[in-house]
């Protein structure tokens, strides 16, 4: 059996409120691991190119108000 498949048995046997709490770990680990990758990213300009191309779009009238 490998780590993951552990994994996903342990989580397959907790009851709902462990689950719940669980859930809501998770959700903060995953964004707090999103949030880090984009601070990388932005910081090692591998966004540049991609913000210089919506300020392009922009700049021509390729955009619409939200």
């Amino acid at each position: 059996m490998t780590k993951l498949e552990k994994i996903e048995r342990d989580i397959q046997e907790l009851g709902a409120d462990d689950l719940a709490a669980f859930r809501a770990w998770f959700a903060e680990y995953d964004a707090a691991n999103w949030d880090d990758q984009i601070e990388r990213d932005v910081a090692a300009g591998t966004l540049d190119s991609h913000a210089q191309k919506a300020l392009d779009a922009h700049r021509v009238g390729l955009t619409k108000p939200l």
